[in-house]
This record gives C-alpha cells, sequence and structure tokens, in this order.
C-alpha cells in the first residue's frame, strides 16, 4: 500500500509540475505576442507619423508655391494693364453726346391717394321700416309703421348731412393737394428746364468754339478715361481758336508703375518666396512704352471725341511730378513732347503700331531714358503759348470733393434734394416737416401713401425707427423709407423687422442720387466734427 502511495504522489507531483510548465509557457508565448504586437504598433505609428509628417510638408510646400503663383499673377495682371494702355481705348467711343444730359420732362401722375374716393351717398331704402303686414297691419301697424317711418326719416337726414359735410371737407382737401402737386411740379419742371437750357448753351458754346467751353468739354473727355489707380490724372488745357490749336500739359505717371519684380519664386530650403528682379533695361523699355502710349492715347481720345472739326492740330506736353533720387529735389521733366495735325493722326491705324516707333514717325520727341528724368526740349512752352483767359487746370482725382456734401448742405438744400430724387422716382411728395414727407405712390395695385423721412449728421438708434414704423400705421401707410446718412443701429434693423419700412443707409442714398438724379455726392463731416 505505501508503494502505491508513493506512486501516485509522485504521478501527481509529475502532473503538477507539467500543468506548471505548459502554464508558463502558454505566458511565455503571451507575453512574447503581445510585445511583438507593441512593437507593430509602434513601428505603424511611427510609420503613420511619418506619413502625416511628410503630408504635411507636401501640402505646405504646395501652400507656398501657390503664393507664389498667385503673387506672379498679380505682376502679370499688371503688366497686361500696362501693356494695353492704347489698345483699350480703342473699343470706347469717346464722343460725348452732350444732349445725354438733359434730364426728361416727365410728371408722376397725380395720386389723390384716399382722398380720390368718395365715401357712398346714404340711401333711403337701407333706413326705411318694413311695411306692416297680416295681422300686425290689422291691429294698429299703421301708426306704428308712421312713427318707425319718422324716426328713420330723421335718422336719414342726420346721415345724409354728416354725409354732405364730409364730401365737402373731403373735396376741399382733394383740391389742396392737387393744388400742392401742382405747383411742386411746376417747381421741379422748372428746375429741369434750367437745368436742360444750361446744357443746350454749353452745347452751343461748344459748337462755336467757345475757348472756354472748348476746354471744359475736352477735360470731360479725357477725365472720362480709365487708367489704372495710380495712374495721375492731371493735366492742363489751352485751346487757342484763331489756329484751331488744343494744348496739353498731362502729367504721366513715374517710373515706379512699372514692376520691379519679374517673378516670385519658392525656395523649400529657405521656406522663402524669392523676388527676382527685373532687368533695369525692361523696366526702362517698359517705361519708355508705357509714356509714348499716355501720348498717343491722349491725343486720340481728343480727335475721336471732337466730331466739330474745333481742333486742327494737338500739341501734347507729358512731363512728371517726382523727386530725383540723385539730389532729392523736385522735378518736373518734359518726358514726351508732341504736336501732330488732326488728319495725320486720323490716318494712323493705331491697333497696329508700336508706341514708340509711331510717336518717333510723328516727328515727336520722346527721352531715351526717361527713368532716369532725362527730359527732352518741348514743342511748346504751356505758359508762354497759352492766353491764360482760355487755361484751365483739371485734376481729375481731386474734382471729386467738390461733389456736394449731403451732411454740410442747408436744411432747404438738403431736404430739397430729398424730395427731388424720390419725385424722380416717381413718387408725388409733400411738404417736408423736420424732414419727414407723406408722399403718394401712384402705382395702380402696389402703390398707396408712403411715409419718408430723412436723418442725417447721426446713427439712427431703433426708437426713430419704431416712430417710423409707428407714423406709418397712423397715416393707413403702405410704406415707411427711412433715409440716414451715417447708418443705423443693430436694434434699428431689429426694430422694423417684418414692419413695411425700408432702411436707406449713406451708400445706398449715394447711388440712388447717381442712378436717377444725375447727382455724385459725398457724406462727409464737416471740419472739426467727430465722425459718428
Amino acid at each position: 500500500m505505501g508503494i502505491i502511495r508513493d506512486v501516485q504522489r509522485a504521478q501527481a507531483t509529475r502532473t503538477a509540475a507539467e500543468q506548471r510548465a505548459r502554464t508558463a509557457a502558454t505566458q511565455q508565448r503571451q507575453l512574447i505576442r503581445r510585445n511583438a504586437d507593441l512593437a507593430i504598433a509602434a513601428a505603424q505609428q511611427a510609420a503613420s507619423d511619418a506619413e502625416r509628417q511628410r503630408e504635411h510638408r507636401r501640402l505646405y510646400a504646395e501652400a507656398r508655391t501657390a503664393d507664389a503663383a498667385a503673387a506672379n499673377a498679380d505682376v502679370r495682371a499688371r503688366l497686361s494693364d500696362l501693356d494695353t494702355l492704347l489698345l483699350s481705348t480703342l473699343d470706347v467711343d469717346d464722343h460725348i453726346d452732350l444732349d445725354r444730359f438733359k434730364k426728361p420732362i416727365e410728371a408722376p401722375r397725380f395720386d389723390p391717394g384716399p382722398l380720390g374716393r368718395p365715401a357712398p351717398e346714404p340711401s333711403w331704402p337701407s333706413y326705411a321700416p318694413p311695411e306692416p303686414r297680416g295681422v300686425g297691419k290689422i291691429l294698429g301697424g299703421e301708426r306704428l309703421h308712421q312713427q318707425q317711418v319718422a324716426a328713420a326719416r330723421r335718422a336719414f337726414d342726420q346721415a345724409r348731412a354728416q354725409w354732405a359735410e364730409s364730401e365737402q371737407r373731403r373735396e376741399r382737401q382733394l383740391a389742396a393737394r392737387e393744388l400742392r402737386y401742382k405747383e411742386q411740379q411746376k417747381r421741379h419742371e422748372e428746375k429741369l428746364l434750367a437745368y436742360n437750357a444750361e446744357v443746350d448753351r454749353f452745347a452751343e458754346a461748344v459748337a462755336a468754339a467757345d475757348p472756354a467751353s472748348v476746354v471744359e468739354y475736352f477735360a470731360m473727355v479725357l477725365g472720362n478715361s480709365v487708367y489704372p489707380d495710380d495712374f495721375p490724372q492731371h493735366f492742363r488745357l489751352a485751346y487757342l481758336p484763331k489756329q484751331q490749336h488744343l494744348l496739353v500739359e498731362y502729367h504721366l505717371p513715374p517710373a515706379e508703375v512699372v514692376p520691379v519684380v519679374k517673378e516670385y519664386r519658392y525656395d523649400r530650403v529657405r521656406d522663402d518666396l524669392l523676388a527676382v528682379p527685373r532687368d533695369e533695361n525692361e523696366i526702362r523699355s517698359r517705361y519708355t512704352e508705357i509714356i509714348a502710349m499716355v501720348a498717343l492715347r491722349t491725343v486720340h481720345e481728343i480727335i475721336e471725341a471732337d466730331r466739330g472739326g474745333l481742333v486742327g492740330k494737338v500739341l501734347f506736353n507729358g512731363i512728371v511730378d517726382t523727386i530725383d533720387r540723385r539730389t532729392g529735389q523736385f522735378v518736373r521733366p518734359c518726358l514726351v513732347s508732341l504736336h501732330t495735325a488732326r488728319d495725320t493722326f486720323a490716318a494712323i491705324k493705331l491697333r497696329r503700331v508700336d508706341p514708340v516707333a509711331c510717336l518717333r514717325h510723328l516727328q515727336g520727341d520722346l527721352s531715351g531714358t526717361p527713368d532716369q528724368l532725362d527730359g527732352v526740349t518741348p514743342v511748346l512752352e504751356f505758359d508762354r503759348e497759352a492766353d491764360n483767359d482760355f487755361t484751365q487746370e483739371f485734376n481729375v482725382l481731386a474734382d471729386i470733393d467738390e461733389r456736394p456734401n449731403l451732411t454740410t448742405m442747408s436744411v432747404a438744400d438738403w431736404e430739397q434734394t430729398i424730395a427731388d430724387l424720390f419725385c424722380t422716382m416717381g413718387l408725388s411728395m409733400g411738404t417736408a416737416q423736420d424732414g419727414r414727407w407723406l408722399a403718394g405712390d401712384p402705382r395702380p395695385v402696389f402703390g398707396g401713401p408712403v411715409v419718408i423721412h430723412a436723418v442725417r449728421g447721426r446713427v439712427v438708434d431703433a426708437g426713430t425707427a419704431m416712430s417710423l414704423a409707428d407714423a406709418v400705421t397712423a397715416a393707413g401707410a403702405t410704406k415707411g423709407i427711412l433715409v440716414a446718412t451715417d447708418g443705423f443701429e443693430p436694434a434699428a434693423h431689429d426694430e422694423v423687422t417684418g414692419r413695411p419700412v425700408e432702411l436707406l443707409d449713406g451708400p445706398a442714398l449715394l447711388n440712388l442720387l447717381v442712378e436717377h438724379s444725375g447727382i455724385k455726392a459725398r457724406i462727409e463731416p464737416e471740419a472739426g466734427a467727430r465722425p459718428a
């Protein structure tokens, strides 16, 4: 028995040892697999990070390359604008038809509004009591009916008297409204007739070769010419009627209008956009061509606009106001000078010419190194040749400041400007009361009374907007218009949301004045005033 127990114990011990060995082997295999998985995951993460970094570097390089491409596109666009200075004006008719400045004498149809609708006259049948019938007629109904008729007659007579009084009041108000309309239309027509007469007078003076009018006309022609923003549209004109000479002194752009950068390149190593400079000879060549094109373009616009044969010869000096970098002094050299007869210039086909060669063919004088401000001898001394009585100087960019200022004009002019604008747009305007009008829209379906309120010099708050909305409701108007040169507070927009009120700020008002009244105005605070 003892031997058997020893054998069994030994067997159990071996079995336990084998189980422990198997367990240890399993754990070892799991540890090895886990470590292998972690190693694989780490390698994959490292590879993913590297891939992301490579992708990030690629996208960054593409973005920087795109920056360079965008900068190069700007350079090419600028060069294209400069290269087409002459060609761009050939597709434009430079003649100015002065008749198109006339304003049509059109008056909106009189709108009587609610006053044009008479109230219905009371009718006796609607007041008369019914006749007695049947048993009621037999049992004394006749007497009761007579009493009812008498009461109804009194009520009818009272209603008819009230109606007649109301109609008389309506007719008086309608006559007064129509009288105001006629007076306003008469003033409006007189203003338009005076304006159109002034246009006719100017056109007749130009046709008669009046020197001041001729100079003004050609200043309008050159002022209409569209150049890049950094070109100075500043010039002097003089007209000599006996010789039929038009003298032009034109300010040229400086050499800096030519881009000094030829192209941009992205350097991956330095991570920078490198500017490749333009060759000095190319800058000089391009600038020479630019001033030649400006000269030819100016002469072309004058001759094309002159359908009346006022100008027999154009004398042109192109000057530049700049600083001489060698001395630091302000200088005004003449870089191009030209005199050409009308017929000679008109025979040239400008679409096919080389500007520099064309200028020299016309025996014009052109600086060989205009970028160095080396001038030429002008074909005319403007101040000596020109008669001061027939000379005017124009700065197209500075003339913008001569536009009427809506902020500083008088109250009467301000209210008249607003009234004329909406009259031109088709409304019949009443008399202004503290910047507010009760106007009429004559359209049959969508028209009706319109309340207009115009405010300047301050930002309109919610209270003003609410006051106008309430006035629209009180007047039974179909719409309200609130004009504010200085704009609106956000709460003002919230206040009129869902209500028939339209808000017009300063820019919108300026656009409407240009479109409907032909007035180019501005909105600027008074000198020394703090802008709202």
